[in-house]
């Protein structure tokens, strides 16, 4: 019988720093469902049922985390509540299953995993492209195995079960994603350590609980100007200048945006023109309103969220004192 050594760079070790890194970026995202359960060391397992301020939702995907929120953001003066019916499936951060069948015993489990700075160790800005493949030789009864990992699960699995006298053979390469969606070959563990390394900070992971921080991260102009073009008759449903509220101020006021930058509005057998721009991108989009005859509608506004459920809302913000958000049902 003869040892023939794997050369270092594909061999994976239990404990090696590629090895914990691989397991972070295979760890399970506790954060994904911060809005329900304020956890990052879990999340729930769906479908669940819950009461948002009193409206009964079954969630189904992860789409409709967007739904509880669409739901909370409807009023900034309220206290939003939110209720889970039981019993439900957590899954902690390696995969394991635990039934909670009440508040006090989800609430003791919450509480185990709620860090000042409100962030977990796994990696999502990189994703691993599967299958992957691995030879295992151990060195104590010199069996060679021929694995294949399908998911984050039977990665992590794979590499939490790997002791000291396990030698692993990536078959490479092996493909990642990348927070952009561009696809990175890497050609060893050397590779996949550096790739890592390099990109593990691409992205704003939104560990925190703040649910509203992140609702334009990919905002663009291009996508405003669709949805507000695309449409005729919005109504302005909420509306807050100098911390007074105003949102009664239009009532029966509906708005037309155009293509090209000029703002229709009709109210009482009226009619009156302003113009409306728009530049920046993501979280710093700002559009600038000026409507003559409308004075509290103008203002240099920051794009906070283009929601869609029963309605569209554009929802315009300028710090904590100014708001205004535009409704329309004609999607």
């Amino acid at each position: 019988m003869e040892f023939i050594q794997a050369p270092t760079d594909q061999t994976l070790i239990a404990n090696s720093s590629i090895a914990k890194l691989m397991q972070k970026m295979s760890t399970n995202d506790g954060s994904n469902d911060n809005i329900i359960d304020k956890s990052n060391c879990f999340n729930i397992k769906l479908p669940i049922d819950v009461t948002a301020n009193n409206i009964d939702l079954t969630v189904n995907t992860q789409n409709d985390y967007d739904i509880i929120e669409y739901i909370f953001d409807d009023s900034d003066d309220d206290i939003d509540i939110l209720n889970i019916t039981y019993p439900i499936t957590i899954v902690l951060e390696d995969f394991t299953e635990i039934e909670v069948n009440s508040s006090s015993k989800f609430y003791s489990h919450s509480n185990t995993c709620k860090g000042e700075n409100e962030t977990d160790d796994d990696i999502e800005c990189l994703d691993f492209l599967y299958p992957i493949s691995a030879s295992v030789f151990n060195k104590n009864n010199e069996i060679i195995q021929t694995v294949t990992l399908n998911t984050d699960k039977e990665l992590n699995h794979f590499i939490t079960l790997l002791n000291k006298d396990d030698l692993v053979s990536i078959n490479f390469p092996v493909n990642v994603v990348l927070t952009d969606d561009a696809l990175l070959s890497v050609n060893n563990l050397n590779e996949l350590e550096d790739a890592i390394n390099t990109h593990k900070n691409d992205c704003d992971e939104d560990d925190d609980f703040d649910y509203n921080d992140d609702d334009c991260d990919d905002c663009n102009i291009k996508d405003l100007t669709a949805v507000l073009t695309n449409c005729n008759g919005w109504t302005v449903d909420k509306l807050k200048r100098y911390n007074y509220n105003y949102d009664d101020a239009y009532n029966d006021y509906t708005f037309n945006f155009h293509t090209d930058g000029t703002i229709t509005v009709y109210y009482a057998n009226n009619t009156e023109e302003g113009t409306w721009t728009a530049s920046g991108t993501g979280n710093n989009l700002t559009v600038i309103i000026d409507i003559p005859e409308l004075p509290y509608c103008n203002n240099d506004w920051i794009l906070h969220e283009i929601s869609e459920y029963t309605e569209t809302r554009i929802d315009f913000r300028v710090g904590d004192g100014d708001r205004m958000r535009y409704n329309n049902n004609c999607n």
